[in-house]
């Protein structure tokens, strides 16, 4: 019976693991206890959204495994480096990657700061995913950031989903879709955010033309003036 019970106890375990993966753990507890997630609205987030230069023509000249291994690798990578940050990731929809600072533990006005140190740290850290089928290729991200407010809550019964919206997802997202190859896109917004601790360098880009925003002020980020990062 004690066997039993550890046994139990071990697999129980797991899928609580498995839970908080997949959802916050304050949303996750709230489901075990059969309690409905109220959505709740969020004054100032900042998200990172990110996908791989070229993935379509990449993934015509390869198998659907490699595909798949290609990209496990690459998130693999990635999920492990953002556990240095007080970050949430989302979601990954093929080869776009979203991660949020700021919700669903609120961190006062550091969900910037955290943001922008991990994208420089993933942008460093695409350029060493070994990629199977191609030895001597190595991957690029275009990665784009917006801060402001945002709405989250879960959806659905069966495998229900922790979603975030508002326009400060869909401003993320052209920040990422408008950037180029290993660089960082950020708003103005968020520009804004990072000039309290004077800790990071950054570029003007200048005005550019963003689908169903008209023209916007955006910015590269460029580098932490405090340290570098380690590949």
């Amino acid at each position: 019976l004690k066997e039993k019970t550890e046994d139990l106890k071990r697999e129980r375990r797991l899928a609580e693991d498995l839970l908080h993966q997949m959802l916050p753990k304050s949303v996750a507890k709230q489901l075990r206890k059969c309690q409905k997630v109220e959505a709740e609205n969020y004054d100032q987030v900042t998200i990172f959204f990110s996908d791989i230069v070229g993935f379509t023509s990449i993934a015509a000249s390869c198998t659907p495994l490699q595909v798949v291994e290609m990209l496990n690798n690459l998130y693999v990578c990635f999920d492990t480096r953002i556990e240095s940050y007080d970050v949430y990731k989302v979601e990954t929809i093929g080869d776009a990657y979203m991660v949020v600072s700021g919700l669903p533990e609120k961190n006062g006005t550091k969900h910037a700061d955290e943001i922008a140190k991990m994208s420089l740290d993933l942008v460093a850290a695409v350029r060493q995913v070994v990629i199977p089928h191609m030895p001597t290729g190595r991957l690029e991200l275009r990665a784009g950031i917006h801060t402001g407010p945002c709405v989250a809550g879960v959806v659905g019964y069966k495998m229900p989903r922790y979603c975030l919206f508002g326009d400060t997802v869909n401003t993320a997202s052209r920040m990422e879709s408008t950037s180029l190859p290993q660089k960082i896109h950020i708003s103005s917004a968020t520009y804004e955010a990072l000039l309290t601790d004077d800790a990071y360098e950054i570029e003007l880009r200048g005005e550019i033309e963003v689908k169903g925003k008209g023209k916007m002020k955006t910015y590269w980020l460029i580098g932490n003036k405090n340290y570098s990062v380690q590949n």
